[in-house]
């Protein structure tokens, strides 16, 4: 069967000759409905990617309206800046007369694939995510762009995936920031950053080494460490404050692991900013929270949660084509406060 938008139950019912209702039920898995139906239906749904509308069923019988629903993934909720971006995201939709249906990754593959589905399920009208660290197959989010569902990626991107993009401007922070720790008068700066196949990743290395090079500086992969959170910052600085030739600045991919080099530095002994310069990213409330106030780049999240969801709600509301791939760039600010000179 030839159909160029979403299958419907309907579709199912013209395609085995039966009513909508004994579709319904066989979907259900209705008794009333022999097996050999029943598993025939339910597999010809599966293999077209069709799940019954659950938001539909339960305001059947409702008098309540049903409302336009954007699906929100976020890979973890303790972190200041996807709650930013959740802010940016709520406030837009709502300005226009949409709900927000909020589901965290956990920063996990399997659970973000399940969310995916669930999504589908209840027939969101889009969906905004942040890649979770490792998710490396991109099926579930090709499921929801073949079924016509506009997707906008924000922070942490796929580039497996041809859909529009909202990014802060990773590169020029991180290359802004590690040129203000040079011209300070840092001479070996160590960098901590996140997986690799994220793009913010490769973005925020490539600006921190750019800077370097610039400057004339070389490249110590000794001092370059897969590190993004307060706990492994705490375990992995003690031995680089060891080495012969230890650093006099860090640039940190976020703003929790430069504060676990912060406190671990000062247990150590050792003076911030006298001794060492410390540079996050994120700009959140516990960069002003420490002691001294973390110097950091500023990412705007509230920026790029409200740039996401104008994206989307254009095209759900055809106001741009649907497979029209938009890239915008939000850009950062440099926050110098009491962690540089």
């Amino acid at each position: 069967m030839e159909k160029n938008g979403p299958l419907t139950m309907k579709d199912i019912a013209r395609e085995f000759g039966i009513s909508v209702a004994t579709v319904s039920r066989a979907l259900k898995d209705s008794p009333r409905i022999s097996e050999e139906r029943r598993k025939a239906i339910q597999a010809y749904a599966r293999e077209h990617n069709f799940y019954p509308n659950a938001i539909g069923e339960a305001l059947r019988h409702s008098r309540v309206m049903p409302q336009k629903i954007i699906g929100v993934i976020v890979p973890e909720f303790t972190h200041y800046y996807f709650s930013s971006i959740l802010k940016g995201i709520e406030g837009a939709a709502s300005a226009r007369g949409y709900n927000i249906m909020v589901a965290t990754s956990d920063e996990k593959y399997e659970r973000e694939a399940r969310i995916c589905d669930t999504f589908h399920r209840y027939k969101v009208c889009g969906v905004i995510v942040s890649q979770a660290k490792d998710t490396r197959n991109y099926d579930h989010y090709q499921k929801l762009i073949d079924a016509g569902i506009p997707m906008v990626f924000y922070d942490r991107i796929c580039t497996g995936v041809n859909a529009s993009r909202v990014v802060v401007d990773d590169y020029m922070g991180a290359y802004n920031a590690v040129t203000h720790l040079i011209e300070t008068g840092c001479q070996r700066i160590a960098f901590y950053g996140s997986p690799m196949q994220l793009e913010i990743s490769k973005n925020r290395f490539n600006g921190y080494k750019d800077a370097l090079l610039k400057h004339g500086m070389a490249i110590d992969e000794s001092i370059v460490r897969l590190c993004d959170n307060r706990s492994d910052a705490e375990a992995i600085t003690p031995e680089i404050l060891t080495l012969d030739h230890r650093p006099d600045g860090f640039f940190a991919v976020n703003d929790d692991t430069a504060i676990g080099i912060l406190y671990t530095c000062k247990r150590a002994g050792l003076r911030v900013p006298e001794d060492i310069s410390i540079c996050g990213f994120t700009n959140g409330q516990r960069a002003i929270a420490c002691d001294p106030m973390l110097t950091t780049v500023e990412q705007r999240g509230h920026r790029v949660g409200e740039e996401a969801a104008e994206i989307l709600m254009d095209k759900v509301e055809g106001l741009t084509p649907i497979d029209k791939v938009e890239k915008r760039i939000v850009r950062t600010r440099l926050i110098i406060r009491g962690t540089t000179k």
